[in-house]
Order: structure tokens, then C-alpha cells, then sequence
């Protein structure tokens, strides 16, 4: 029987694995390999969360193929000679990989690609970890599109072919030669040092049962309430999937095969629909980035290039720590600095406080989260932050600025999400909780840790930038 190594990446998971379907229908005995060649991402290498999760998800994964009689081999990089050598070792005739649609790894794989070729090797990359490849979804002029609802109602006609597959309960057992050779994951120096991401851990579990477990959970509870629920930090009302989704754990294809099985009410399905509308804008930030793949680190709306970004470092410090003096923003970042995670509500208002309050550039934060986020994603970073930012495809406007108090007020009625997270602020009565500069009495006398004003006045901070954006040259 023939042998095909499948080059695992950021699709950690065996069901619906297109690589490894792909070798079982070509009758090819698969051999699971991870590469860790993190400098081959660079610019954008993976951050210290992302490592974090990635240990987790590995050995999970290295457990369930142990189960089913296989293996996960570990390597460390460059992949190119590394894959060579481990398909030499093995007499393997293929090699097969699910795409990636980063520009630095689209870069990478193209010579991979080639050289595995050069050397006899029949080489194949099958589709990521999208509903549909970033090339498939088309304008009518036969170009990507630059806003998200026509693109999704292009891509929602294609939904009812989308299928999950399933893979076998047994595997054959990787040959001796490479499995001998094999790192253990701990050589790969994942794991923190000191152990600063022990609270991760108590609201996820990496892996691709963690994701199945979590989609579970997501069906049972949140998913009826969705379009009502999704916006209050205080509640689980999102489905916390999209680790799973970044690291590959499960495909959107598993999640859309698995509500479609379910017969939901009329009032439960509108919700479930909205649920999927959010795996659009997923698809959507991959589409962005494969056919704008400057915009990692260049604004994709060119009228931003002369906008005068400030440079505070001081302020940057504090919105990074969680000490800017407006409560909403500092729950943010402190439930981000303890679980590797933030609300997506509260991810656009410490995103607009940085880059319209503080008027920094989009970059400092999308830097902050890519280190800081488990979930940290090149494409939906990119994408979020310029969305809010007013720089990106399908952009909020620059002029739409999110007053930080009144979203608080708005979004956490009741004040738990920001006490939770700010326990100097708990004995704060309602009405002083969401301003707290403007109760400095209370604020002096209850809370004499936290900052007694904000680092930016609001209304001053809002004017500034709104001066800013009217400053801009006009384009046609």
C-alpha cells in the first residue's frame, strides 16, 4: 500500500479533513506530521496565546490519532527539508495539505510546493479551513468583492452543497523509521514560562472534542437568544468557537452540517441563521486577505495613509493594562489579559477607544491582540480592527465613534461584566459605575486604587478625531 504524509498545519482535527480524505480515496496509507516552523509566518508568527492553545491542541490531537491506532509525528522546521527528509525516510509517493491564505505562508507553500514536485513527489493542497475558497465567491465583474452583504448573499446560494465528512475509527500506525524520530511536543517549547495562562484553561478545552463540546453546548444554550443575547459580556451567549475554528479543531463545515440537523422553531432558527451570518463575516475577512494581502499591515481605504495617527506610548501602556479610567474598556482588556479572550461587543469599544479616542493606529492593537488573543486570527484581526477603525473593506465610518460609557450603560445594564473584571470598582453604586470621573466623590472614597479620571476626555477625545478624519484629503 502507498504512503501519503499529511502535513497538518492549523487544521488539528480528523473529521472532515480533506487532506486525509483525499489520501483514502487514492488508497494511500496517511502519515499525520506537524512541522513547528513559526519563523515562516513572519511578520505575523504566532503569538504567545496562539503557542499556548497550540500545545493543548496538539496533544489532543496526538491522542485521538493514538486511539484509532496512528500517530502524530512532531518536526521541528524549515518545513521544506523537513518534509523531504521524513518522505524519503518513509518511501512515501504524496504529500497533501489543507491551504492557508496568509500571504507569508501562501509564499512558503508555493515553494513547497515546487521543490516536492522537483524531487518526484506528487504534491497537492486541498481547501482550508473555509466554507468556500477565497476565489470562488465573486462580484459580477469577476472580482472580490469589498462588502459584506452582497458577498454573503452570493455565498449563501452555495451553502447547500457544503458536507462534513467523517473519518475512520482506525488508522494505520506511522512506520517505525519515522515514528523513532518523532519529537515529543514538549521539545517544541510551547507551554508559558512562567505559567501566566492558567485561567485559559478553566473556559476552554483546545482540541477537537473541546470544539465538538463546546458546539454542543453552544446548541443546548445560546443558540436560541443569539440575536438578543450575543452582545452581553455578562452572559455566555456566543457560541466561544472561534479558537476551535482558528486552530482547525472543527471546520465551519462540521458547525453548519450540525445545525442544519437540528429542527429548530421559527424564532430559534431566525437566531441560528444570525449565528451563520456571523461565519460569513469569517469567510469574508478570509476572502479580504487573500485578495488584499497588504492590508496585515496597510490600510486597505488609501485616504488613511495621511491621517495623523498619535503616538503616546504612555497611553498605549494603559489601554494595554487595563488602566485607561473608563470602566468598560478596562473590563476588556483585563478579561483578555486573564483568559486569552474578550466579548466581541467589548472588542469594538476598547478597538474604537484606541484608534478614535486615543487616535492611535490601528496596528498597536491588532499587535496587542495578535500576542494576547487564543483565538487570534490573521484575517479576522485584520479585518476587525479596520472595520473599526473606518480603514478597512465594508468599514464603520471613522466618524462613527462608540461613546464607551453609554455602550456600558447599554449593554451591561445590571454592571456584572464590568465588576467581574474591575473588583475595585464592585462597591460602586449603578449610576457611578459606568462614568465614575463624573461621581469623583464616590469614586475618591470607594475606589481610591482605580484612575480618578480618564486618560482621554471623551467628548474632547471624540472632537479631536472627528477634526482629524475632516482634515483628510478628499478622493474622488
Amino acid at each position: 500500500m502507498s504512503r501519503a504524509l499529511i502535513w497538518l498545519r492549523r487544521d488539528l482535527r480528523l473529521d472532515d479533513l480533506p487532506a486525509l480524505q483525499l489520501a483514502l480515496r487514492r488508497g494511500e496509507a496517511p502519515i499525520f506530521v506537524y512541522v513547528h516552523a513559526p519563523q515562516e509566518e513572519a511578520p505575523w508568527s504566532p503569538g504567545r496565546a496562539s503557542l499556548a492553545w497550540l500545545d493543548r491542541s496538539l496533544r489532543a490531537l496526538q491522542a485521538d490519532l493514538r486511539g484509532r491506532g496512528s500517530d502524530l509525528l512532531i518536526a521541528q522546521g524549515p518545513t521544506l527539508p523537513t518534509l523531504l527528509q521524513l518522505a524519503q525516510q518513509a518511501e512515501v509517493d504524496s504529500v497533501y495539505w489543507q491551504r492557508r491564505y496568509e500571504p507569508a505562508v501562501i509564499a512558503r507553500d508555493a515553494i513547497v510546493k515546487r521543490e516536492l514536485r522537483a524531487a518526484g513527489l506528487q504534491a497537492e493542497s486541498v481547501k482550508g479551513a473555509v466554507l468556500f475558497e477565497p476565489w470562488e465567491v465573486q462580484t459580477g465583474q469577476g472580482g472580490p468583492y469589498k462588502v459584506f452583504t452582497p458577498f454573503w448573499r452570493n455565498a449563501q446560494t452555495r451553502l447547500k452543497d457544503v458536507v462534513a465528512t467523517t473519518a475512520p475509527e482506525a488508522l494505520p500506525a506511522p512506520p517505525d523509521v519515522l515514528a523513532a524520530g518523532s519529537l515529543a511536543i514538549n521539545a517544541l517549547g510551547l507551554i508559558p514560562v512562567p505559567r501566566w495562562d492558567g485561567d485559559f484553561w478553566e473556559r476552554f478545552e483546545p482540541g477537537a472534542q473541546g470544539a465538538l463540546r463546546a458546539l454542543d453546548a453552544f446548541v443546548d444554550g445560546a443558540a436560541e437568544g443569539y440575536l438578543s443575547q450575543r452582545d452581553l459580556p455578562e452572559r455566555a451567549g456566543t457560541s466561544r468557537l472561534s479558537a476551535h475554528l482558528h486552530f482547525g479543531e472543527i471546520s465551519p463545515a462540521q458547525i453548519l452540517t450540525t445545525l442544519r440537523s437540528i429542527t429548530w422553531s421559527a424564532a430559534a432558527q431566525a437566531d441560528v441563521d444570525g449565528f451563520v451570518r456571523e461565519l460569513g463575516w469569517r469567510e469574508f475577512s478570509q476572502h479580504l486577505l487573500y485578495h488584499f494581502p497588504h492590508t496585515t499591515d496597510e490600510n486597505l481605504n488609501p485616504q488613511f495613509v495621511a491621517f495623523p495617527w498619535q503616538d503616546d506610548p504612555r497611553a498605549l501602556v494603559a489601554w494595554q493594562q487595563g488602566r485607561t479610567g473608563v470602566p468598560i474598556v478596562d473590563a476588556g482588556m483585563r478579561e483578555l489579559w486573564h483568559t486569552g479572550w474578550m466579548h466581541n461587543r467589548v472588542r469594538m469599544l476598547v478597538a474604537s477607544f484606541l484608534t478614535k479616542h486615543l487616535r492611535h493606529h490601528w496596528l498597536h492593537g491588532a499587535r496587542w491582540f495578535w500576542d494576547t488573543l487564543v483565538d487570534a486570527d490573521l484575517a479576522n484581526n485584520t479585518q476587525g480592527w479596520q472595520w473599526t477603525a473606518g480603514t478597512g473593506a465594508d468599514a464603520a465610518p471613522y466618524f462613527r465613534i462608540f461613546n464607551p460609557a453609554t455602550q456600558a450603560e447599554r449593554f451591561d445594564p445590571n454592571g456584572s461584566y464590568v465588576r467581574q473584571w474591575l473588583p475595585e470598582l464592585a462597591c460602586l453604586p449603578d449610576k457611578a459605575l459606568y462614568a465614575p470621573w463624573e461621581h469623583a466623590d464616590l469614586l475618591r472614597r470607594l475606589a481610591p486604587d482605580y484612575p480618578q479620571r480618564p486618560i482621554v476626555d471623551l467628548r474632547e477625545g471624540r472632537e479631536s478625531a472627528l477634526a482629524a478624519y475632516q482634515g483628510l484629503p478628499k478622493r474622488d
